[in-house]
């Protein structure tokens, strides 16, 4: 959907563009960085039983 006058954008409108801005000023080390974060935050904040090392080597590189 494109942004007229008074057209609102849609929420998916916004977060692609979003994306595609930090995409555009961030490099690979960015988005490394930030997935370990969010790694570790849902290691700590979910019970180890659900989301033990299986759960992160299926979904992502663990060491």
């Amino acid at each position: 959907m494109a942004e007229k006058d008074n057209e609102k954008m849609s929420r998916e409108e916004a977060e692609r563009k979003g994306g595609e801005a930090t995409s555009e000023s961030h490099d690979k080390d960015f988005y490394e960085k930030n997935g370990k974060k969010g790694g570790e935050a849902t290691s700590e904040s979910h019970d180890k039983d659900s989301h033990d090392k299986d759960f992160y080597k299926k979904n992502g590189d663990v060491d």
